[in-house]
């Protein structure tokens, strides 16, 4: 294995020099602090981009910065056109050669879906790196903020922000007068895996007028038994769909539960799970799916 390393290292090394001098720094560097409370130094305003996060893609092309982008992975599938850009791979472990010989400026990338030993040899070799994270609503919104001033979009930044904005309290103002059902929402069938309190969909589930019967797990998706999400007799369940590329979610297994109230009462649904576990623009889209689904009635 470190045989392996050293040879990956070596040949970034080789594709690296020709254009270390491009992001040496210079009079117009200037210091950033990423979503982590990292500084991240960078030679300008950057100009080639390679982003590992989906999330981070969408909300470049929201901002009409899609032309800074050099580089993407395998699951950046929206908007369509980001499937064209060149790929560097997974999220987990992208190709590190693949990465380098597109010489980009700034990386973005996420700690909650790419390994450590990314950064550290992204940085061995000096291309910057840039870490987000978002677990609620306003770090989806800080996000869009930051990407803005990034890329010198902030004027495309700010009417997205509000536009959303305004989509977030028509969501709340149409709920607020109801009750608050109880919600089962469950990422994945087998192992269970529900949503705790540090993701993003719990707030979603909250905004949307319902309440998360695992929003108080200190995971952000933790794992239950079949046993203990029946024994919170949920009156909304939710069954999230992974894209295209998986097929429909499987609701045959949760039917046969003819005793909860959410089965009883017709009211298990499948929603896009893309919509409600990414944090870019498209979580407003995700919002407003769940309010329907939650309170139908406040939606006719």
């Amino acid at each position: 294995m470190t045989t392996r390393v050293s040879a990956v290292l070596t040949g970034m090394a080789a594709i690296s020099v020709a254009w270390v001098l491009v992001v040496a720094p210079s009079a117009a560097a200037f210091t950033t602090r990423d979503m982590l409370g990292r500084d991240v130094t960078l030679a300008a305003p950057p100009q080639r981009i390679v982003s590992l996060v989906p999330s981070v893609t969408e909300i470049l092309y929201a901002l009409n910065a899609e032309s800074l982008l050099v580089g993407v992975t395998d699951f950046c599938d929206f908007p369509p056109e980001a499937r064209r850009q060149p790929k560097v791979g997974g999220m987990v472990a992208p190709s590190l050669e693949a990465i380098v010989a597109l010489r980009p400026d700034l990386v973005i990338a996420t700690n909650e879906g790419t390994r450590e030993d990314t950064f550290t040899q992204l940085s061995r070799v000096g291309v910057p790196v840039y870490l987000v994270a978002a677990h609620h609503v306003a770090d989806a919104t800080s996000l869009i903020r930051r990407l803005g001033e990034l890329t010198r979009r902030e004027h495309a930044a700010g009417p997205l922000m509000a536009g959303l904005e305004r989509r977030i309290e028509a969501v709340k103002k149409a709920v607020l007068p109801l009750g608050r059902p109880r919600v089962l929402y469950v990422l994945w069938p087998e192992p269970l895996i529900v949503p705790g309190r540090e993701a993003i969909v719990t707030e979603l589930i909250q905004l949307a007028g319902g309440r998360s019967l695992t929003a108080e797990d200190a995971d952000a998706w933790p794992r239950y038994s079949l046993e203990a999400a029946v024994a919170k007799s949920p009156e909304v369940i939710l069954l999230a769909n992974h894209g295209a590329g998986t097929g429909p979610v499987s609701m045959e297994k949760w039917q046969r539960l003819a005793s909860l109230p959410a089965v009883k009462a017709g009211r298990l649904h499948s929603v896009d799970g893309d919509l409600m576990h990414r944090y870019g623009p498209r979580f407003v889209d995700g919002l407003e799916q769940l309010a329907r689904a939650i309170h139908p009635e406040a939606f006719r």
